[in-house]
């Protein structure tokens, strides 16, 4: 059964209460910074928010397009005309006024604000340490989640710590990549020192310390700094986490919040006020009046390995809709359902008879054991110790085709097929790292993560695998024109 969540937007507009005939009364009824941050309640709903910037029940939140369609996965598909900025992205030809580019920039900038706002006013509310400690290392935690993204989609951006007091406090120059993620890291070392390893049940889905742990393990590897990816990712170890024998158990409700999640993006459909996700709508095909976004190309679908007698990993089909095969609520998929390439992304797809299409329940998984393993594999192969990082690599590829022992909805089922996905064995370190980013890319497919690997490898691997790219001109996106039009010291 599919656990409640509890999280929800902080209104700051309450229940009309009775008027007063003093005119110089304040207003009533609304919450102002002076009204606020006064209880443990407060802190609580303001923390709430904060969360709720993260999840896909606005359309602002673009993470889809920046990691994917950005990269070599996936194209916007759709319709020509419906989100055509998102084009620009997909092109690397976005302007400064581009509507993608603003959104993104304005929704996660707000998420850092309340986060900012639960930092700076929850210590001075008076309520029991152990949950004030903690409500702020969550603070902490999503402070650097946001930043985490803002930075690797736009490079140099303004560093927002504190909230703004006055009007010069709008204000404030860009500070270097380096400096944000020295920023990020700070916040997540605190956080890891205060979140707790797990919640009851009733609070599930707020930052852990393993969940702390797990950004700054990536935070370190995006930085190359090697040796505290693989010594962070290490601590998670002994935590409770693993792989869920069946991978596709990861992208179905039914199974949220196991074994293998690290963060998971909570979301519940048919709420008041909705607390449901866009993405099903977005990724579904037109007869089920989803918008067909996020279409997986062709180049994605044959990264995908096969054996001698053409049996697919499969993780393909758990991945991307396509012809023969079923879509996620049963029927067989139509390649004329998208007709940008022919495939449609399945991770974040569910049943339409569970929720309102619009309005789904189904989390976004942002970070799942197997990234942990795949950090300490590539950590390890970059220290020179790359036969060490063979054990986690071939953990994934195990669990992968173990899927015919442990899914028995899988035709073939009971059988490893032979040659299916063999383990790795190492020669060198270039090949080590050619065998990593591959299974990256499977493993984690249409989970918004590639563009940002396909970044961090270099000018060579981007200008090879993205179409009109020029790294040093396209490495990032233009900061947004109403940020350049309101922040004076840019």
């Amino acid at each position: 059964m599919k656990i409640k969540k509890t999280f929800c937007a902080i209104s700051l507009v309450l229940l009309f209460v009775s008027c007063s005939t003093n005119l110089d009364t304040e207003l009533q009824g609304e919450y102002t910074t002076e009204t606020f941050f006064k209880t443990k309640d407060h802190a609580v709903l303001a923390i709430n928010a904060t969360y709720k910037i993260a999840s896909f029940n606005s359309t602002n939140n673009l993470l889809w397009v920046f990691g994917d369609v950005a990269s070599d996965d996936t194209v916007k598909g759709g319709n020509d005309g419906d989100q055509s900025d998102i084009n620009f992205i997909n092109n690397f030809t976005a302007n400064p006024d581009n509507g993608a580019v603003e959104a993104f920039w304005k929704h996660y900038y707000e998420g850092i604000s309340r986060a900012n706002n639960v930092i700076y006013y929850v210590p001075n509310i008076q309520m029991e340490s152990v949950l004030k400690d903690r409500i702020i290392a969550e603070a902490k935690f999503l402070r650097a989640y946001y930043y985490f993204h803002l930075v690797n989609i736009y490079g140099n951006i303004p560093l927002r710590l504190t909230p703004a007091l006055n009007v010069n406090d709008l204000s404030i120059p860009l500070s270097t990549v380096t400096v944000v993620y020295a920023q990020m890291e700070q916040d997540l070392n605190d956080a890891s020192a205060l979140l707790p390893i797990n919640y009851p049940a009733t609070e599930t889905g707020r930052a852990t310390k393993g969940a702390a742990l797990g950004l700054l393990s990536k935070v370190y590897l995006f930085q190359e700094k090697w040796q505290l990816a693989l010594t962070t990712a290490n601590e998670i170890d002994g935590l409770g986490y693993g792989l869920s024998p069946i991978y596709r158990n990861n992208f179905e409700i039914a199974h949220e919040n196991k074994i293998e999640s690290i963060f998971e993006i909570q979301h519940v459909g048919g709420q008041i006020p909705a607390a449901g996700s866009f993405l099903n709508q977005y990724v579904s095909p037109n007869v089920l009046n989803g918008y067909f976004f996020n279409a997986p190309t062709a180049n994605f679908v044959n990264e995908f390995e096969k054996t001698a007698t053409e049996i697919v990993d499969p993780r393909l089909d758990y991945t991307v809709g396509r012809a023969g095969n079923k879509w996620v609520d049963g029927q067989d998929f139509m390649s004329e359902w998208s007709p940008a390439t022919g495939y449609l992304d399945k991770k974040q797809a569910q049943p339409v008879a569970v929720d309102p299409i619009g309005d789904g329940g189904l989390n976004y998984v942002f970070m799942r054991y197997a990234e942990i393993l795949l950090i300490k594999a590539e950590a390890l192969n970059e220290l020179n110790r790359g036969n060490e990082g063979t054990t986690p690599l071939n953990a994934i590829r195990k669990r992968a085709r173990e899927s015919y022992l442990f899914d028995n909805a899988i035709i073939g089922f009971g059988t490893i097929p032979a040659d299916l996905l063999p383990d790795i064995t190492y020669t060198n370190q270039t090949s080590m790292r050619d065998a990593i980013r591959h299974e990256r890319r499977v493993e984690l497919g249409l989970e918004f993560h590639r563009f940002y690997d396909v970044i961090r490898y270099g000018k060579t691997y981007a200008e090879q695998v993205l179409q009109n790219f020029n790294y040093e001109k396209n490495r990032y996106f233009p900061i947004p024109q109403s940020e350049r039009d309101t922040n004076s010291k840019i």
